[in-house]
């Protein structure tokens, strides 16, 4: 591979020359593919065990657990992301180094959590993994084009509990300071780490340079201190090997806000420590590990008072107390009385919804927060012991009036009677999303399941009726590929009128 000369003469300087020689090399050998398993769906160890062959991975990611290479090394003719599977939410295509600073940020139920730079996805879908139902994602994008494939990739995961926005930095800030628990910034960045994965990186090296980006950088962070809470934790993370959006960035961020201090990341598999005296952050170079290039810096804003602290990457889950961990005191709202321009906070889920759960659903009606904007009828999960510890059930949802959010918590479905039954057709009528599908469709009581690579399901996901199905089956039904819900359709008569949304539809 070709490197601009003023690019390699900054590595030699970085590396030294001989393994400046070895990092070179490694731009010309082939990439390596990767996947990390959905475990609000799936548990990675049982997805290996049913479907290693099918997918084609091949061993685990060293720094992150749920996450796997597949096809042999560079191979492009293997494409899990055609396959049903991926359509049923159960994994995310990511390149292995990209999974790292999630991993490392240490989320765990309860907490709040920005990922300030979110969009395609994988990082927030990861954090909603970790928050497991409980606590809030807000994944926020400015750029609107890349929101649409955040809002996609979050849907398709079945996480219940994010917001989406998108906004600068600035208006995030001002509206929501001191909101957070937890805050991954995974920055733009001049993208050297991504040469090998990524040709056009190279081309926009030298229009886009270190300088810029540092200045764009140096501002994000700024407004994610604000946004930061005392005691709570930042991923710093870039996808560059320049000093000036790495380590720099760093310590010059520090020394501005003496209240922050770095947090030891865990490093297996070929991470490397930071450079330039900054060992506690984490550098992934091609050359010393099986993926791309990365970098990572955790930081705690004040101490962890409530349990004594705590250090490392291996104890960021587990050692904050009150301060980082997302618990809230029990006076602090109520959970009935919110409302604003954005939405309304119900009492309890609507009559209309609960009737729609017993004649389609299994189980009890989901235990949350139940909220209306408009036509649609929106939903938070209960956090998972809240009331038990004194706080109450479910994160509120923050006031976000003014902001642009595209994606409001999970939009269970439209319910017109919600804000003008008048005007509806069928007042009262609730019809659920396919959002609602990928989040609840381990609850229907009616499903169809396809092999993953019979016709029919090719057929549904291409958006056809499928015909010759159970004649028992009598409305809505959750259309299955392995057992996994893939989306929804109305069966009668041996035949199933296809609802599977046209902007999802895929010729495979």
């Amino acid at each position: 591979m070709k490197l601009p000369d003023e690019y390699e003469a900054k590595m030699i300087r970085i590396l030294g020359e001989e393994e400046f020689k070895a990092y070179a090399g490694s731009l010309d050998a082939p990439r390596m593919s990767g996947m990390r398993i959905n475990t609000l769906k799936i548990r990675a160890d049982d997805f290996e065990k049913k479907f290693y062959g099918i997918t084609g991975i091949t061993k685990k990611v060293p720094w992150e657990p749920d996450g796997y290479y597949y096809g042999s090394s560079g191979e492009e003719a293997l494409q899990p992301g055609r396959l049903p599977l991926y359509h049923a939410g159960l994994y995310y295509i990511q390149e292995p180094s990209a999974m790292y600073p999630a991993s490392q940020l240490g989320v765990r139920p309860g907490d709040r959590v920005l990922d300030m730079c979110a969009a395609p996805g994988g990082k927030s879908t990861k954090i909603a993994c970790e928050l497991n139902g409980s606590g809030l994602l807000v994944a926020n994008d400015i750029s609107e084009e890349r929101v649409k494939a955040l809002i996609y990739n979050i849907e398709l995961s079945g996480a219940r509990n994010v917001i989406v926005t998108n906004e600068s930095p600035e208006r995030l800030a001002a509206k929501l300071p001191g909101y957070f628990d937890k805050i991954l910034v995974d920055a733009p960045c001049s993208g050297e780490g991504m040469f090998r994965k990524d040709s056009e990186a190279i081309r926009s090296w030298g229009k886009y340079k270190n300088e810029s980006c540092a200045s764009m950088q140096r501002e994000i962070l700024e407004y994610a201190h604000v946004l930061l809470k005392s005691g709570g934790r930042m991923m710093y993370s870039t996808c560059t090997f320049d000093p000036s959006e790495d380590e720099y960035m760093i310590r010059e961020f520090i020394e501005k806000h003496p209240e922050y201090s770095l947090i030891p990341l865990a490093k297996t598999g070929g991470v490397a420590d930071g450079m330039f005296g900054m060992t506690d952050c984490a550098r992934l170079w091609p050359h010393r590990l099986e993926g791309e290039g990365h970098f990572a810096a955790l930081m705690q804003k004040g101490s962890c008072t409530e349990n004594g602290g705590g250090s490392g990457a291996e104890n960021s889950a587990e050692s904050c107390g009150e301060s980082c961990g997302g618990r809230r005191g029990k006076n602090e709202g109520s959970r009935y009385t919110a409302k604003t321009g954005s939405y309304k906070v119900l009492v309890s889920a609507p009559d209309e919804f609960g009737k729609f759960w017993q004649e389609n659903m299994t189980g009890s009606i989901p235990e949350g927060i139940y909220y209306t904007a408009a036509d649609a009828l929106y939903f938070l999960p209960d956090d998972g012991g809240a009331q038990s510890e004194g706080r109450r059930a479910g994160p509120l949802p923050p006031d976000v009036d003014g902001l642009r959010v595209p994606k409001l918590g999970l939009r269970l479905g439209d319910m017109p009677a919600a804000q003008n039954a008048k005007k509806s057709p069928r007042p009262g009528k609730f019809r659920p999303s396919q959002q609602f599908c990928m989040a609840f469709g381990a609850d229907f009581k009616r499903k169809i399941n396809l092999p993953y690579d019979g016709d029919d399901i090719k057929r549904y996901l291409r958006g056809e009726t499928l015909t010759g199905t159970d004649v028992s089956l009598k409305g809505l039904t959750a259309v299955c590929a392995e057992g996994y819900a893939v989306g929804m359709g109305v069966s009668e008569n041996g035949m199933l009128k296809n609802l599977y949304p046209k902007g999802w539809r895929r010729m495979i």
